[in-house]
């Protein structure tokens, strides 16, 4: 009986101690990554989703305190999802307050150059340089009660008062324009005049737009929650998958 009880007892030692590597291992990347599944585990579902919040971090470090998202964890998982064979679509879900523009950019641009169906969905707000990396993909949502800011690009830190620096910001500047309007329907005209809107920010200029009107601004494409954006990935999905039969055929 005592034997019976002690290899019972032995049994459930090891399975604890599994549970609790696996339960370390999940927080790791909750920690690390901000989500529990990275593209290599995503043998469950055809659909990836990657999760854009608070603050873009660039090429300095945010204090702890901030809650951000790391453009070096970011862009290998967007190289491993194009990889990934078991993924078919990506959903990409933003609620950030901007940052960093040229990491900012180099997501966009990943995105956009994704060969496989991607579907963005605005959620809370999606201000700044969310803008791009919201119309970077093949379709866009956004909430009924999301935001998104329009403003033009601000430096922090030392700024030499020359010609040149202004060149500088404004040829930045007009890289996130002409990316926005090459990815959306919004005409540039029309985002340079919300981008430079007086009266509408209290202490800046620029716009904040909520909901419908980025759709009536044709930035985004239409309003909707998770629902429709899943069923609008998996409809991409479908038409990809005609697209490349029709080819081998």
């Amino acid at each position: 009986m005592d034997k019976e009880k002690t290899q019972y007892g032995d049994h459930s030692d090891q399975q604890t101690k599994i549970n609790e590597e696996k339960a370390s291992g999940i927080m790791e990347k909750i920690q690390q990554l901000g989500q529990t599944n990275v593209p290599q585990l995503s043998q469950d579902s055809k659909i990836h989703c990657l999760t854009i919040i608070g603050q873009i971090e660039g090429h300095l470090q945010l204090p702890p305190q901030n809650k951000t998202t790391k453009y070096e964890h970011i862009i290998p998982q967007i190289v491993a999802i194009e990889q990934n064979t078991n993924i078919e679509g990506l959903l990409i879900v933003l609620n950030t307050v901007g940052g960093d523009v040229e990491a900012g950019l180099a997501i966009s641009e990943m995105l956009a150059s994704l060969s496989k169906p991607t579907v963005s969905i605005v959620l809370g707000g999606g201000h700044s340089i969310g803008v791009p990396i919201a119309v970077s993909c093949d379709y866009s949502f956004i909430a009924e009660t999301a935001t998104m800011t329009i403003h033009p690009i601000r430096l922090t830190g030392l700024v030499i008062g020359v010609p040149q620096s202004f060149e500088y910001l404004d040829k930045m500047q007009e890289r996130v324009i002409k990316f926005v309007t090459k990815h959306s329907d919004v005409s540039e005209k029309t985002f340079k005049e919300l981008m430079f809107a007086k009266g509408n920010l209290t202490r800046d200029i620029g716009t904040n737009i909520v909901g419908i009107e980025a759709v009536k601004y044709e930035l985004i494409n239409e309003v909707g929650g998770i629902g429709q954006a899943m069923k609008k990935l998996t409809e991409l999905i479908e038409l990809n998958k005609d697209e490349s039969s029709k080819v081998i055929q």
